[in-house]
């Protein structure tokens, strides 16, 4: 550990793609410091590819939010700290029973059968674009859509109450206040609660996760089912759709690696696993000490809050040269935009095969699209929730 002054955490980014500038003092401070907490609470920040990757896998590090003393970067994160998180918000053994259930639904080969419906979408939305005609807002007619329509599909849950779901997770995430986060989360439960109850009577289920939980999924309770819906719901569309419009907007300021995409397609899967590395959206994971752990004579103690910067993480110069380049010629499968460890992101192949067909088929079919606004006036999300973009004005 590097002593300096406790830096405060988050902060806002000031450019969409880059850590906020007042995270510099964290990167010559690797692999460990100290920070600051919204209430001035004192937790550790892992700064270090290696140390992030080996604590992340670390089962002395809890991600039980419902413990006490668990940390919290904001107001809205404090308030419903007591609400229990599947898959995301579990320890060992019950994560293990929670994801083994999920597997099935999200490996390498369920991604690759999705992909016709994937594209199918995507076309669909390209087509409303083109007939509406240019400019388009591009986070409202295609980057939130695509893996919204996706994640319905895959789940079993309606499409037609889309915008119910993405008002409600966009509260979730974002508040403003905490009364808004919390009565989110309420009307996510209750809008689980009637729908898993409609499941249960229907004759003839049908062939959704959801539907499958409902009807074979006896070790989960109700609570356990809900959590588990609103979850996969909420991270589903959420993170995939930032993505999507952050990485096109990245793209776009970055004309010469984006003729190579052009050029070569061939290059998108390194390209994604690039963006995934630069942009990292999820910033900020969140873990509480259960143990005293001991590092290189620094210790970590038990009841302690411990998070992860994984903008900083992943610009770590001794795993990735000119870590602020854009480069699709590197390596970066081993960055932790996933997270890493037994809650590494049970999504990565869908969210992957999502933003492959998404990007190839945006810059095909619509090949001179550009920015329709200065760079520096379009907004973009605050530091203290997934990175994305608010708006994404374009034209072509």
């Amino acid at each position: 550990m590097t002593e300096t002054e406790p830096v405060a955490f988050p902060q806002d980014r000031t450019c969409p793609y880059h850590p906020p500038t007042g995270y510099d003092p964290l990167r010559t401070a690797r692999p460990l410091t100290r920070i600051r907490l919204y209430d001035g609470r004192p937790a550790w920040l892992v700064t270090g590819h290696a140390l992030a990757r080996e604590l992340l896998a670390d089962q002395r590090l809890s991600t039980d939010r419902t413990r006490p003393g668990f940390p919290a970067p904001t107001e809205r994160f404090a308030a419903v700290r007591n609400r229990k998180v599947a898959l995301l918000g579990v320890d060992e053994p019950e994560h293990r029973v929670q994801r083994r259930m999920m597997i099935p639904s999200f490996t390498l080969k369920r991604a690759a059968e999705l992909r016709p419906r994937i594209q199918r979408i995507v076309d669909e939305r390209i087509d409303a674009m083109i007939e509406q005609g240019p400019p388009a807002e591009l986070v409202s007619a295609f980057a939130l859509p695509v893996p919204s329509m996706v994640i319905c599909a895959l789940l079993g849950v309606p499409y037609a109450d889309h915008d119910f779901f993405e008002e409600q997770s966009r509260r979730l995430l974002r508040g403003p206040k905490a009364a808004d986060t919390q009565d989110a989360r309420d009307r996510l439960e209750a809008y689980f609660e009637e729908l898993i109850t409609r499941k249960r009577e229907d004759r003839e289920p049908g062939d959704g996760v959801l539907d499958e939980l409902v009807h074979g999924a006896a070790d989960l309770d109700r609570q356990e089912l809900i959590s588990l819906a609103i979850i996969l719901l909420v991270a589903g569309h959420e993170t995939t759709a930032n993505m999507i419009s952050l990485g096109t907007y990245t793209l776009l300021q970055h004309p010469d690696r984006l003729a190579e995409l052009r050029a070569d397609p061939a290059l998108l899967p390194a390209a994604v696993e690039e963006l995934m590395r630069l942009l990292s959206i999820a910033e900020g994971l969140l873990r509480l000490a259960v143990e005293d752990i001991e590092l290189d004579g620094t210790t970590i103690r038990a009841g302690e809050g411990v998070l992860f910067s994984t903008s900083v993480i992943n610009r770590d110069e001794s795993v990735y040269p000119a870590p602020d380049t854009l480069d699709w010629h590197r390596s970066a499968r081993h960055h932790v935009g996933f997270g890493f460890g037994i809650h590494q992101c049970l999504g990565q192949n869908l969210a992957r095969a999502e933003m492959e067909i998404a990007l190839r088929t945006l810059l095909d079919r619509l090949p001179t699209l550009r920015l329709a606004a200065p760079p520096d006036e379009i907004p973009f999300k605050p530091g203290d929730t997934i990175q994305g973009m608010l708006e994404l004005p374009v034209t072509w």
